[in-house]
C-alpha cells in the first residue's frame, strides 16, 4: 500500500524529488481520521515557491486516484492518503499468514559476530544482552534473505586466564567440578574470583601470573596442559549456557591459535610507508588526521598487541565466507578499537573497510548496582535464567494446573522470553536496567505478555476449528486498527535490518500485541455474524506474532 503511495508522488513530482526522498518523507498519520499514510509539503515549498498547504490543495487536486485508494485530502501542508478498507483486509487476510509475509531478498553474505567470552569465568548478564542482540540482528538479517553466518572469538589466553589457572593450581587441590558438583565455567570463575581476593592481601600473586603467562607462551609443559584442563571446563560450561539459550555458531575462534598472526599485514604496512617504527623500535601507526591518535601496533620487544589479531581475523573471515559485511557485536567500551581498526584498513586500501561495522550497545546494570567479575559480583547467565525460571513457576502455578513436565517446558519458555524482550525492547545503544521481577510479568511491556496475547489466539483458532473464506464486513475501530497494524509488519522489518534494531521489532510486537488485546475484548469471534473474517484475523495476528517472536530468539506457546 505505501509503495502504491511513493509511486503515485514519484509520477506526479517527477524532476522534483526522487522516489527514495519521496519514501523517506512518507508518515504514517497520529490516528485513523488522518488517513493511512500522510507526505508533509513543506520540502516542495522551495522547490515551487509556494506556501506547503497551497501545494498539498493542488497536489490532492491533481493526483489521480488508483483504485487501491478511496481519498485523498490536503491538511496544514500535509497530503492525506485514505486505503480503501476492503482491500487493506483484504491484504492481511489473504497474505499475513504465508510464512513469506514482510520477507525480502537481500542476497547478501554477512557475518556477525557476537559472544567472543573470557575463559577465566562463566557468562554473565552482559554476555546475555550480547547473544540476544547478536542472535536477534542474525534473524532479521536471515529473515530478509541474507546469508547469516554466526562467528565468535574465544579469548582463552593472556594474563587474565593465568588467574584462574595460577589460583587453581596453589589452591585448587586437584579437585574437580563433578568432585565439587559445580558447573564446570563457574568453577573455573570461582578460581579467577579466589585469585583477586589473594592478589588484594599479596600483590606478589600478579607478578606470579605473569610468570605463568610467559611459562605458557614458552610451551611448558606442566603450564600447557593445566591450561587446557581449565579451558576444556570452561568452554563445556559454555556451550551448556549456549544450548540452553538458543545459541550456535558457524565458527568458533580461538585467540590462543592466532595471536602471533597478523604480523605479515604490520609488514606490508611498513613496507609501503603506512606504519613506522619508533626509536624505541615499536611499531606505530599515525591516525592523527583521523582524529584517532597514535596506535602502537608491535611493542618495542617485537610483540603484537591485541589489534592485531583482530586486522588478521578480519582477513581470514574474508577469505573464509566472501562476505559482503562483517557485524561484530561488541560493547560501547570498545568504540575506539573498531575505530582504529577500521582506520587502519582504510589506510592500507582494503575493501573491508567499508564491510565492518561495530554494532555498538550499552551496558547492562542490575537495581543492585554495576556488576564486577573480580569481586565476585557478577550475575552469572545460568543463575539468572534459573531465578527467572522461578520467578516464572510461581506466575504458573497462580493461575494453571500444569503438570510436572508442562511447567518444566513452560517456565523455561517463559523466563527466556523474558530475558530476550527485555534486553532487546531498549535501543541497544543504550545502557539498561535489568529487573528479573518486573521482566516476568505477564502484564504490560514484557516478553510473557507478548506469549500470553499468541496462546490466546491459539486458543481462540483451536476451538473455532476450521473457518470459511470471509466476505469483508463493514470494519470497526477495533478491527481497522489490527489490520493497520498487520500491515506495518514489512516496514518495520525493512527498518530494523536496516538499522540493525531489534528494539523495533519488539515494540512492534507489543504494540500489535495491545491492538489484538484491544480488538479480542471488544469484538466477539466465536459465534459473531463476522466469525469467519474476524477469525482471519486472528490467524494473522498469531502469524505475524509468531514472525516477531522468531526474529526476538523466542520460542512461542500453544498454552500458557
Amino acid at each position: 500500500m505505501k509503495d502504491i503511495v511513493i509511486q503515485l508522488l514519484t509520477k506526479e513530482l517527477s524532476g522534483k524529488l526522487t522516489e527514495q526522498e519521496i519514501q523517506r518523507l512518507i508518515e504514517i498519520p497520529p490516528s485513523d481520521e488522518m488517513g493511512d499514510f500522510a507526505f508533509p509539503c513543506f520540502s516542495l515549498s522551495r522547490i515551487f515557491r509556494k506556501n506547503p498547504a497551497i501545494i498539498a490543495d493542488e497536489l490532492s487536486k491533481s493526483l489521480a486516484l488508483p483504485p487501491e485508494i478511496e481519498k485523498i485530502t490536503a491538511v496544514s501542508g500535509y497530503l492525506n492518503f485514505f486505503i480503501k478498507r476492503e482491500i487493506m483486509a483484504q491484504k492481511v487476510i489473504s497474505e499475513a499468514g504465508k510464512e513469506s509475509f514482510g520477507k525480502q531478498n537481500r542476497a547478501q553474505r554477512i557475518v556477525v559476530e557476537f559472544s567472543s567470552p573470557n575463559s577465566n569465568k562463566p557468562l554473565h548478564l552482559g554476555h546475555l544482552r550480547n547473544m540476544s542482540i547478536g542472535e536477534s540482528v542474525s534473524r532479521i538479517l536471515q529473515f530478509c534473505g541474507n546469508s547469516v553466518f554466526r562467528a565468535s572469538i574465544n579469548n582463552d589466553r593472556g594474563v587474565h586466564i593465568c588467574k584462574s589457572m595460577l589460583a587453581y593450581d596453589l589452591l585448587g587441590e586437584n579437585s574437580t567440578p563433578e568432585s565439587v558438583g559445580k558447573k564446570s565455567d563457574h568453577f573455573v570463575g570461582d578460581y579467577y574470583v579466589l585469585f583477586s581476593k589473594k592478589a588484594s592481601e599479596d600483590p606478589s600473586w600478579n607478578e606470579k601470573a605473569q610468570e605463568l603467562l610467559r611459562k605458557w607462551e614458552a610451551g611448558d609443559p606442566h603450564t600447557v596442559e593445566l591450561w587446557k584442563k581449565m579451558n576444556k571446563w570452561a568452554f563445556e560450561g559454555f556451550q551448556k549456557t549456549y544450548k540452553l539459550f538458543g545459541i550456535a555458531f558457524q565458527k568458533e575462534y580461538f585467540e590462543s591459535q592466532i595471536y602471533k598472526s597478523g604480523k605479515e599485514i604490520i609488514n606490508e604496512g611498513l613496507e609501503r610507508k603506512i606504519f613506522s617504527k619508533r626509536e624505541d623500535g615499536a611499531v606505530i601507526v599515525d591516525l592523527q588526521s583521523e582524529k584517532l591518535g597514535e596506535k602502537v601496533l608491535l611493542r618495542p620487544d617485537g610483540t603484537s598487541v591485541y589489534i592485531v589479531q583482530d586486522l588478521f581475523l578480519a582477513v581470514l573471515k574474508d577469505k573464509e565466507y566472501h562476505y559482503d559485511r562483517s557485524i561484530y557485536v561488541v560493547g560501547n567500551e570498545q568504540e575506539y578499537h573498531f575505530k582504529v581498526l577500521i582506520a587502519i584498513f582504510r589506510k592500507l586500501g582494503y575493501s573491508i573497510a567499508d564491510k565492518m561495522k561495530h554494532l555498538s550497545y550499552g551496558m547492562v546494570e542490575l537495581p543492585e548496582g554495576k556488576m564486577k567479575s573480580r569481586e565476585g559480583t557478577v550475575v552469572d547467565a545460568d543463575d539468572l535464567i534459573a531465578e527467572t525460571r522461578d520467578l516464572a513457576i510461581n506466575e504458573l502455578k497462580e493461575r494453571y494446573t500444569l503438570t510436572d513436565e508442562e511447567m518444566s517446558d513452560r517456565s523455561l519458555k517463559i523466563a527466556l522470553s523474558a530475558i530476550k524482550y527485555q534486553l532487546l525492547k531498549i535501543d541497544i545503544t543504550k545502557n539498561m536496567l535489568f529487573d528479573p521481577k518486573k521482566a516476568i510479568s505477564f502484564e504490560g511491556d514484557t516478553g510473557p505478555y507478548l506469549l500470553y496475547s499468541y496462546a490466546r489466539a491459539a486458543s481462540i483458532l483451536r476451538k473455532a476449528g476450521e473457518s470459511s473464506q470471509p466476505q469483508i464486513p463493514e470494519l470497526n475501530s477495533y478491527e481497522l486498527r489490527i489490520i493497520k497494524k498487520i500491515n506495518l509488519f514489512p516496514e518495520a522489518v525493512n527498518a530494523a535490518a536496516e538499522k540493525l534494531s531489534p528494539s523495533i521489532i519488539a515494540n512492534y510486537a507489543f504494540e500489535l500485541s495491545q491492538v489484538f488485546n484491544e480488538f479480542y475484548h471488544a469484538c466477539q469471534v466465536i459465534g459473531s455474524d463476522e466469525q469467519a473474517f474476524r477469525l482471519h484475523l486472528v490467524s494473522a495476528f498469531k502469524s505475524v506474532l509468531k514472525s516477531c517472536l522468531w526474529l526476538l530468539g523466542i520460542e512461542e506457546i500453544e498454552e500458557m
